[in-house]
């Protein structure tokens, strides 16, 4: 077991310092990172050779899951000059405001989550507004315009965060959101799909998919007005190469894509009872039209029930069951980013998977907080690698240094292939090609 103070190792308990790594047998702790360059590469070059194969070995899996919190959004904004949406709680005016925190601040304390945030109090209130409309319905009127109000200010915000990172026009941002995305990603078509998870509501992983060329399978299907669908067809991208017929082959740089909380853009239709996705633009402005007058009716962001018993579980029932069906099997593997181990129903399903004695699980934080030691604490070290600080969890130093790097074409692993094959030395090193191109960063896209 993790102690909730400590770092485990198979020598026993370290103590856990700013930043730090476990990785199979290896476990590293550290106060400070150099910041002198030289030195600073020279200890990136040593630690490479320990987490890099790792995370190679791991990443190739027969089933790999990606869970992305709202870490990941922050990252990406950081990189851009773009401050990312909060989860702080809205004002409320209505006279049940003060009693609607309450019961968010206690409700957020008994799930281990700490401070109430925006999710929370927006369950307190539907769940109030669900009372009022059976006893007091002109008192619900004023508990809707706090949530409606509520609502509208974070579809705003997520919204002001999509147009910032799109107007910002970072090179970098936008580098190492595709490289990050394809680190994991560019698997051999023969293997399953990369399944990529987030609660995220904004669409930052889809705007990075565009413009890295991955195609997303989800469970919506249409283009003008594409809708939710409760069948889980295992729909695929296939090619016929030239030449051959009747032999179809699976095309690469294609994902699977799951938001367990909802979209911005996901609608729910009252009069249809259909979940549809709007056409609402990357970081479209606060008043376009395809944004509601009453979001809280038809804006399908958790923890919003959209009115009856039916959809009270419904989509997130079907999110969740595809959560667990993708992760709690053997030899299943699970990177979180972002994530702060704050919501209940996804840890358990995490627990759950471990529960599988050849299941994995990935962890890269910048912060080992309360939340992250307590779900430690439930596991075994041998179960879950972890990268935590903010050197190892810094976005651009895994994209620049720990995540294999992706190679979806295969010019790049033949010439990899061959260097390990040549058997002379190189007079500039005196190293032999193959000594060379086992110092290269891991290609894992085209493993067979």
């Amino acid at each position: 077991m993790w102690n909730l103070c400590c770092f485990a190792t198979s020598r026993g308990f370290m103590e856990w310092k700013a930043h730090g790594y476990r990785v199979g047998a290896s476990s590293e702790t550290f106060d400070n990172i150099p910041e002198n360059a030289d030195e600073l590469d020279r200890f990136v070059a040593l630690h490479r050779r320990k987490i890099e194969p790792w995370l190679s070995a791991v990443f190739q899996a027969e089933h790999l899951n990606l869970l992305l919190g709202s870490g990941f959004t922050t990252a990406v904004g950081f990189a851009a000059g773009v401050r990312a949406t909060g989860m702080e709680i809205a004002a409320g005016s209505s006279d049940y405001a003060k009693e609607i925190l309450e019961h968010a601040t206690a409700s957020a304390k008994k799930m281990g989550r700490g401070q109430a945030n925006i999710e929370d109090q927006l369950r307190s209130a539907i769940a109030v507004l669900d009372g009022l409309d059976i006893i007091d319905k002109e008192a619900a009127k004023s508990v809707r315009h706090d949530i409606n109000s509520a609502i509208e200010a974070f579809l705003a915000s997520l919204l002001a965060t999509e147009r910032g990172i799109e107007e910002a026009n970072s090179v970098l941002a936008l580098a190492l959101l595709q490289s990050f995305l394809l680190s994991f990603a560019s698997r051999a078509a023969s293997r399953e799909r990369l399944h990529i998870f987030t609660t995220n509501y904004d669409r930052l992983i889809e705007h990075g998919c565009d413009q890295a060329g991955l195609r997303i399978i989800d469970r919506f299907v249409g283009s003008l007005r594409p809708l939710f669908r409760n069948t889980r067809i295992e729909l695929d991208y296939h090619y016929n190469p030239p030449g051959i017929r009747g032999e179809p082959r699976f095309m690469e740089g294609v994902v699977r894509l799951t938001k367990l909380h909802g979209s911005l853009d996901w609608r729910f239709d009252v009069t249809a009872h259909r979940i549809y996705r709007s056409e609402t633009p990357f970081g479209a402005d606060s008043d376009h039209p395809s944004l509601p007058e009453s979001p809280v009716d038809t804006v399908m962001i958790y923890p919003n029930p959209a009115k009856d018993v039916e959809t009270t579980q419904y989509p997130y029932a079907e999110l969740f069951r595809d959560f667990a069906s993708a992760t709690c099997r053997p030899n299943s593997v699970v990177v979180t980013y972002g994530y702060g181990f704050g919501d209940d129903h996804i840890n358990r399903v995490l627990l759950d998977m471990l529960s599988v004695p050849s299941a994995h699980l990935v962890i890269m934080a910048f912060d080992l907080d309360d939340r992250i030691k307590g779900f430690l604490n439930q596991t075994r070290a041998a179960q879950v690698t972890l990268l935590a600080g903010r050197h190892f969890a810094s976005l651009q130093h895994l994209v620049d240094d720990y995540l294999p790097k992706p190679a979806l074409d295969y010019i790049t692993g033949r010439m990899s292939e061959l260097l390990k094959n040549r058997a002379f030395v190189d007079e500039a090193t005196g190293s032999s090609a193959a000594e060379t191109a086992s110092a290269r960063p891991v290609i894992w896209g085209d493993e067979t």
